[in-house]
């Protein structure tokens, strides 16, 4: 059988495109290369982090990532499988990030006292206030969020010269930030006069990446790169053990 030199043609275009790309895969997943995948600068905080310690390999081979969802997709598997890396979720964030005594934890969000909360600002999503590859440290433009849960605040003793009962009356949501971090994790003492809180252009700054006006020292620390490895290998080990 002869083969026209017009379909030749396109074999050995389709032949070089499936190099091309393969010789682009295995380029472009070369560690050095990690800036030219990235879909932006990382936060406050994660410059000297590596694609990997958050995008985790997918579990098993190109393969059977391909197979499983080809499943998924014909309604042979219930669920869809990672394909190349891991999903970035909550639990990623919490491998680090986790701490006792969290003022706004996420499984609190989830009462249903706070279905307009997760409807406006999604709080039961890390990302919904650090959406990574962005170059700050808090995403959340809403500078006054504090309003989707505190519109009932009142305080029996409260220490400020106007009272929250009327910062609220007066929609001065913004003073929210002016006096406490979110998460509570600086140590710090609180204003007790509107005229010492943190003035707000220099929280805005804090949350586009710039230093914390609350407190140099933390409660707790998240885990760097090498402790979050440590940990990881430690419960690869326990899993080990459990199976034998």
């Amino acid at each position: 059988m002869r083969i026209s030199r017009k379909r030749r043609r396109q074999w050995i275009g389709f032949g070089l495109g499936i190099f091309m790309t393969c010789i682009a895969y295995v380029v472009l997943s070369m560690p050095n290369n990690e800036d030219f995948l990235s879909k932006g600068p990382m936060n406050t905080g994660h410059e000297d982090l590596s694609c990997e310690s958050c995008h985790t390999p997918a579990k098993g081979t190109v393969f059977q990532q391909v197979q499983a969802n080809i499943m998924f997709t014909i309604g042979l598997r219930r669920t869809a499988a990672d394909f190349g890396t891991e999903n970035v979720d909550n639990q990623k964030c919490l491998d680090c990030h986790d701490r006792p005594n969290d003022r706004h934890p996420l499984h609190r969000f989830t009462e249903p006292r706070f279905v307009d909360a997760r409807k406006n600002i999604g709080v039961t999503f890390c990302e919904s206030c650090h959406q990574e590859h962005n170059g700050m440290r808090i995403t959340q433009v809403d500078i006054g969020y504090c309003r989707n849960c505190h519109e009932d605040t009142e305080l029996k003793n409260d220490p400020l010269e106007i009272s929250h009962k009327e910062l609220v009356e007066q929609a001065q949501w913004s003073t929210c930030l002016q006096c406490h971090d979110f998460h509570g994790n600086h140590l710090y003492e609180a204003a007790e006069s509107l005229k010492d809180t943190i003035p707000i252009t220099v929280v805005r700054a804090y949350f586009d990446g710039g230093p914390s006006p609350y407190a140099d020292q933390k409660k707790h620390y998240p885990l760097s790169e090498a402790e979050w490895k440590k940990k990881k290998t430690a419960a690869k080990k326990a899993m080990g053990k459990k199976k034998k």
